[in-house]
């Protein structure tokens, strides 16, 4: 058993920055979503149609979980220990970010400052994410 064991034992321990060879990240996704978010709430409030307006915001709020989503891979898979201590904002920005998106944000209003706030925050993380790629 043992030396089965040492047969199937790995000889070198690979070591990668993220789960996927790089390239594969990008805050674009979340931002286009954002922007898809913004216009629905645009949509929304020059409508005066109710069925419209619901069908609205089930896209909106549709849209918003997949910017969390987005953020969540970007904070989760992309960004490592090295970046948060050069960037030690981060954490926070992905915080705001995600509830920006989330009940307390845009899947809970059709407020277009609100979605403003959301993209300012996405540009954010997208301006620090191109940074960590130059690197």
């Amino acid at each position: 058993m043992r030396l089965l064991a040492r047969l199937l034992e790995p000889r070198a321990t690979a070591y990668a920055h993220c789960d996927l060879p790089c390239g594969v990240y990008d805050p674009a996704q979340a931002r286009i979503e954002a922007e898809s978010v913004k216009a629905i709430c645009q949509k929304y409030a020059d409508s005066t149609d109710p069925a419209y307006q619901t069908r609205a915001l089930i896209i909106k709020e549709q849209r918003s979980e997949l910017v969390k989503h987005h953020l969540w891979v970007l904070w989760t898979d992309y960004f490592k220990p090295p970046h948060f201590e050069k960037y030690p904002q981060l954490h926070q920005l992905f915080n705001e970010a995600t509830k920006l998106a989330g009940a307390s944000g845009t899947k809970g209003t059709a407020d277009v400052a609100t979605a403003d706030q959301l993209l300012a925050k996405i540009d954010e993380i997208a301006k620090i994410f191109w940074e960590t790629k130059q690197g």
